[in-house]
């Protein structure tokens, strides 16, 4: 009811939603979050909706200090740590029950434990680990927590090996266990073990969550921060993913994508590189396909740094990218704004050029929380990205469960099975949409698509149903290119397509003979019913790991996006552009035959820029972001109001009267503040105040033009009082 209410307050008045103060008590007040385990500072007071404090354990604990630190200070106020690994060395070491438990590690094949930390392994979620998880969310329940995030339910695919595995497989399969690197069967049973433990944990601690909570008199909500499905195929990891949706105490989720995942090295045309803002896109999008049919909320995350060490710059070039991506998805609205603010706010990093690490630069601070800020606005929207729609391409859960060890000398370096299919067209400037084949039963889920590309190289269908869906899309006009020569190893394994009465050799023969399809040597095209099938047996790798190997790809996606399924031209492009109230979200492609950049004209506030400049022309250049403030949308001129701000406005300190404007204003202190606010006419006296000392403008400059100020000054986490008079 709180989605559905804010979405028709979205559509219904932008110009109230888009002011900072005015209406504050009708907008959502749980949109935004930040995760951190050090107790409240003035320093990274960053005025999200929701405060997550990590651990029980974590900080030196005081886990009800650091919460109370948070609440005093207006926060919702949630918990969030660890499935898969954490602060539990109370645990491991035998504090807890006595018992040394490091023996329930992750262990790999020469016996070594994979560690997280130091005496902190990534666990097997034995049901011992289980009741002593149940004390820590139970503790965070009776500290007045009102939702749980359990993160990262993360089995790593190289581990499989400890005898606490083995004694999992023996319960779950009823035989003993196999050495996953013996044959593809072994590493496909591993991997759907491994699936089925973290489900199942993450399924019994949300039902004790629930319970325990509602016997408290409240229902407290149950949500999992995950990377996307795309990111850990790539790095090799197994976890529950889009099956969690169907946990009856599954609330949500966080999309984990930031430049640490982004950044993974993928292949096009050849060229193995980072492409930060394409996996970016592709993530998001994943998570998007894999939550949308199943109405459950979703977070997007964004970090302004990332774990690994590299220079301030790097980040704040990626954190661009990684932004602008997220934004292109106008069906989500609520952020997690960033991990660790004391990492940012109280880190050191390298600076080009200079021998010692440096704190974050006041520059890169205000731009950040400017772009924070800004998601506190960020309305839903119903425009869609430009470009030609209804593309897809088919992804599984089980594209986790081959990607370690290899087999038989067949290799998918860099996920290209997958990337095949989406980068050429992505980088032509195609909005390609991934679509879960776990949510093909959903009568949405393949509403919007035209043309629908898949492979079974790089995965393969859990259940038999998935293809009477697929077969009944394509016989009422779908149409589907089947790429892959189904030749890999574990086209072989046990499954449903080979036992009880099945006798196919690849999962496809059996979707072909739903289809009625005969394959006919030479032959790619096969109309079925009112559409079409595409079959050519060539791995989707094989069209970007050499140079133009996309060429005949692309010819069969246009004939079949606009002869086929006569969805209109197919628009090859170098640029992705979204509105979304008053904000123009841009983007420029690199690697396209297309060279040019990208100009907007208008009358924009640059919000990548910490001066926040007036621009009427925006040049965005090959390979970068852009994203501006249209103050052509508003539609209240006449009334002040702060449009973008490197702080957050308090709604119950504004005042508007004939003749002044007047508000109150939050950012992390020892930072500086920078907005622009639009008023009737040039302003005649400002004063900027905390606790009654009145600050020094840093920056007072009127622009008659679009009747706006410029001002800035120092941040105080406890508010700085502006008075602006005319």
């Amino acid at each position: 009811m709180k989605f559905r209410f804010f979405y028709i307050f979205c559509l219904f008045s932008f110009s109230e939603f888009s002011t900072f103060g005015q209406k504050k008590d009708f907008v959502n007040k749980e949109k935004t979050s930040f995760q951190a385990s050090a107790p409240w500072s003035a320093n990274y007071d960053v005025r999200a909706d929701i405060a997550m404090v990590y651990g029980i354990n974590d900080d030196g604990g005081k886990f009800e200090e650091r919460v109370k630190s948070y609440r005093d200070k207006g926060y919702e106020v949630q918990f969030m740590t660890g499935i898969a690994w954490g602060q539990y060395k109370d645990y491991f070491l035998g504090e807890w029950d006595g018992k040394n438990h490091l023996d329930e590690g992750q262990v790999m094949r020469n016996g070594e434990t994979i560690w997280h930390g130091q005496n902190v392994p990534y666990i097997v979620p034995s049901a011992n680990f289980l009741t002593y998880m149940k004390t820590h969310v139970k503790r965070a329940i009776d500290a007045g927590v009102t939702a749980i995030y359990l993160e990262e339910p993360e089995f790593w695919a190289r581990a499989g090996y400890s005898e606490a595995f083995k004694k999992e497989w023996q319960n779950y399969y009823g035989f003993p266990w196999m050495a996953q690197h013996e044959s593809p069967e072994a590493t496909y049973l591993s991997s759907k073990l491994k699936y089925q433990l973290y489900f199942n944990a993450l399924k019994d601690v949300f039902t004790y969550i629930k319970t325990y909570s509602e016997s408290r008199g409240k229902r407290v909500r149950c949500y999992v921060p995950t990377h996307s499905l795309i990111n850990y195929s790539s790095w090799q990891i197994v976890s529950p993913e889009a099956s969690l949706a169907n946990l009856e105490g599954m609330d949500g989720y966080i999309a984990q994508v930031w430049t640490g995942t982004s950044r993974e090295p993928i292949f096009y045309n050849g060229v193995k590189k980072e492409r930060v803002f394409e996996n970016a896109f592709l993530e998001y999008g994943s998570m998007v396909s894999m939550t949308a049919p199943t109405g459950r909320k979703l977070f997007f995350l964004t970090d302004p740094i990332e774990d690994r060490a590299r220079s301030w710059d790097d980040y704040k070039i990626n954190y661009q990218a990684t932004f602008t991506a997220q934004l292109l998805y106008p069906m989500v609205n609520n952020y997690e704004v960033m991990p660790w603010p004391n990492r940012i706010y109280n880190g050191k990093f390298n600076v080009e050029g200079k021998r010692e690490k440096q704190p974050i630069s006041p520059a890169y601070a205000t731009q950040m929380q400017v772009m924070v800020n800004s998601l506190n606005q960020m309305p839903l929207s119903a425009n869609k990205l430009n470009g030609s729609k209804g593309i897809g391409v088919l992804l599984s859960n089980s594209m986790m469960f081959q990607r370690f060890p290899t087999h038989a000398g067949y290799d998918d370096p860099q996920l290209s099975n997958f990337y095949g299919m989406a980068i050429p067209l992505l980088k032509r400037g195609v909005p390609v949409e991934t679509v879960h084949i776990e949510n093909l039963a959903n009568k949405n889920t393949l509403k919007d698509i035209k043309v629908l590309i898949m492979s079974y190289a790089n995965m393969k269908p859990l259940a038999a149903s998935f293809h009477e869906e697929l077969a009944k899309w394509v016989k009422n006009g779908g149409v589907l290119l089947y790429y892959g020569k189904d030749t890999d190893p574990f086209q072989n394994v046990k499954e449903w397509w080979n036992t009880n009465g099945n006798t196919f050799k690849a999962p496809s023969a059996h979707l072909f003979q739903l289809l009625g399809l005969k394959e006919s040597e030479g032959k790619q095209e096969y109309p079925i019913g009112k559409g079409k099938v595409y079959l050519v047996r060539k791995d989707p790798k094989e069209l970007i790991m050499q140079a133009n190997g996309d060429v005949d790809f692309l010819t069969n996606v246009k004939s079949a996006y606009e002869n086929d399924a006569n969805a209109g031209k197919l628009i090859f492009k170098n640029n992705f552009v979204l509105q979304r109230g008053p904000f123009t979200i841009a983007a420029v492609l690199n690697e396209t035959e297309q060279t040019e950049p990208l100009i907007l004209n208008g009358l924009f506030i640059d919000l990548f820029n910490p001066e926040l400049p007036i621009v009427k022309q925006k040049t965005v250049n090959i390979g970068t972001q852009a994203y501006l403030f249209d103050i052509s949308k508003i539609t209240t001129k006449n009334t002040p109001q702060v449009l973008t701000a490197a702080g957050r406005l308090e709604g119950q300190a504004t005042t508007i009267t004939k003749n002044s404007y007047s508000f109150l204003i939050k950012s992390p202190s020892n930072t500086i503040n920078a907005m622009r606010i639009l008023l009737p006419q040039k302003p005649k006296a400002i004063s900027v105040n905390v606790n009654g000392k009145e600050l020094s403008l840093l920056k007072n400059e009127w622009d008659e033009n679009s009747k706006t100020l410029l001002l800035g000054f120092d941040n105080y986490s406890e508010g700085v009082k502006v008075k602006i008079a005319w």
